[in-house]
């Protein structure tokens, strides 16, 4: 599941959580599908220390890395369910650090659309080669039947998050 899948699953729950009065097991539910994302992001982050990028530097440079074309400063703050204004800074973050670069769209001269630059793509490949071995290393313990309905558990509620009113 990616990063971006877990994060907004737990935005969503997050909402939930502070809107409604909920019962002890999906209280309980709640805060250790937070907890545990954020432990989660955090170990990672640690873990990626020795690259030089912090989280949110990461997490952009992945979801930039994973779009199957550029993507509009826009588009990526809401899929990283930022304000528009962190993201312009963040993209200035890395672009001075070369590792994204704006190119105007050509289909709307108002919106810029960000690039990963060859530096960016090797940095995303360290990251991604760096998170996969975490998650094997984080998931060896739980059994593929255990994690399969975990995932399936995840998805039915991010699609029921996405689609609630």
């Amino acid at each position: 599941m990616s990063l971006r899948k877990v994060y907004a699953i737990i935005l969503s729950i997050l909402t939930i959580s502070l809107l409604l009065i909920v019962s002890d097991l999906e209280e309980r539910f709640s805060r250790a599908l937070h907890s545990t994302s954020h432990a989660w992001r955090l170990a990672l982050d640690r873990r990626l220390r020795d690259l030089g990028v912090s989280q949110a530097s990461w997490l952009t440079i992945a979801v930039a890395a994973r779009a199957d074309q550029p993507l509009s400063q826009t588009e990526l703050a809401q899929r990283l369910a930022v304000e528009g204004a962190t993201m312009v800074a963040m993209i200035d973050r890395l672009s001075e650090a070369g590792l994204v670069v704006r190119e105007p769209s050509p289909t709307d001269r108002r919106v810029n659309l960000v690039a990963l630059t060859k530096a960016g793509n090797r940095l995303y490949d360290e990251v991604r080669t760096e998170a996969e071995a975490f998650s094997k290393e984080l998931l060896k313990s739980i059994g593929k039947e255990k994690l399969a309905a975990a995932t399936e558990l995840l998805e039915q509620l991010q699609i029921a998050a996405e689609s609630a009113p």
